[in-house]
């Protein structure tokens, strides 16, 4: 990255406070908490081509907070030979363990998780009494992980964005943070997946593009550089937006493709606020009739809620990152989810379901 490219980066910082606010009230997307809306996520695996020694591991939902996440029974059936449900000990994601006897002609499994969720918006004007961070949770949430270092290149652009802003507080500093991941990266449709989430290699290199897991953990990195704590959300998006938002929402009730990372930062007297600067760059690229500009009212009403809100149209799976799994001789996964699959010791595409072959539903239930 050019000091050139970063001024660019920086200048444009104030783009959004200069929009005519007449903008705002051509476009909505503004969750706000209210009814609770339920889902049953149904994950069905069947692994292909059986032969030798065949486990999986199935994220399950294992956010609990009580403002917005809500998981609730989990069960399954199939014909494995033992099902354990295991929990990462570092962040607490919880999987389900599958394993079948060797040779097992026809592996399968269909697991399915009822989760209550709602819509999240913090009145960033109004600070009140949150209970602060633990010592262990806050150097948790300001480590470096794998994939998310927080020296290097990925200190020095902090340090610049930060100074650029003249940001000081927290929030100055967050702020100022999520508004250049907007300017700065792009959303490229051909990025497998959700993306790895490789924060100092994208800096490097100056390529800021790719998708969900590759802009919010640019964020997250940035951020806890800063000194702000700061975490990934994994999950996947499961019904429609009620906004409209035809890019922000599952497009059915097959979800199989819907994962989707978030952002959360932790700012005294709000607690974690939500974050997600990379659906600002979704929107712009998806958004009927896409390739939206930055001044488009749609991109503008997203990018003034998705600083302080989110819809309660997904499901929170972890905030885990350097993930073992257990029973594995494979390398730390750099976060998790999407299921994973081993046949004979080999570690299964899981980006690849139809290959792999797993499908994921979901469904609205009563609401809690």
């Amino acid at each position: 990255m050019n000091r050139r490219e970063f001024i660019q980066g920086t200048t444009a910082l104030s783009l959004a406070a200069a929009l005519p606010t007449t903008t705002w009230a051509q476009a909505v997307f503004a969750p706000k908490p209210g009814a609770w809306r339920s889902v049953d996520l149904v994950t069905r695996l069947d692994i292909d081509k059986p032969e030798g020694k065949m486990q999986a591991w199935i994220p399950l939902p294992s956010v609990t907070e009580t403002e917005w996440s809500r998981p609730g029974e989990t069960k399954w059936t199939g014909n494995a030979a033992r099902v354990e449900r295991v929990r990462d000990p570092k962040y607490g994601a919880e999987m389900l363990h599958v394993i079948w006897k060797d040779g097992e002609s026809a592996p399968t499994i269909e697991v399915t998780s009822r989760v209550a969720m709602r819509d999240r918006d913090i009145d960033l004007g109004k600070p009140g009494k949150v209970k602060p961070l633990s010592k262990a949770e806050r150097r948790l949430n300001l480590q470096g992980t794998d994939l998310i270092p927080v020296d290097g290149i990925v200190k020095q652009t902090s340090d610049k964005i930060v100074a650029a802003a003249g940001a000081k507080t927290d929030i100055e500093k967050a702020r100022a943070i999520y508004d250049w991941v907007i300017e700065n990266t792009q959303r490229v449709a051909a990025t497998r997946g959700c993306g790895i989430g490789d924060v100092a290699a994208m800096l490097k290199s100056g390529n800021l593009g790719g998708k969900c897991a590759d802009l919010n953990a640019l964020y997250v990195g940035l951020a806890r550089a800063a000194g702000v704590p700061a975490r990934d959300v994994y999950g996947i998006r499961v019904i429609p937006s009620q906004f409209g938002y035809k890019s922000l929402g599952a497009g059915s009730a097959n979800v199989t493709k819907a994962q989707h990372c978030r952002a959360e930062v932790f700012l005294s007297g709000f607690g974690w606020v939500p974050v997600d600067p990379a659906d600002v760059r979704k929107v712009m690229l998806e958004e009927p009739p896409a390739n939206l500009p930055i001044t488009d009212p749609k991109v503008v009403a997203a990018r003034k809620a998705l600083f302080g809100a989110w819809e309660g149209n997904w499901v929170a799976y972890n905030t885990a990152h350097d993930v073992a799994l257990p029973g594995s001789k494979h390398p730390r996964l750099g976060f998790l989810m999407y299921p994973q699959a081993e046949r004979a010791s080999l570690l299964l595409d899981c980006l690849d379901p139809d290959k792999f072959r797993y499908a994921l539903t979901a469904k609205e239930a009563k609401s809690a």
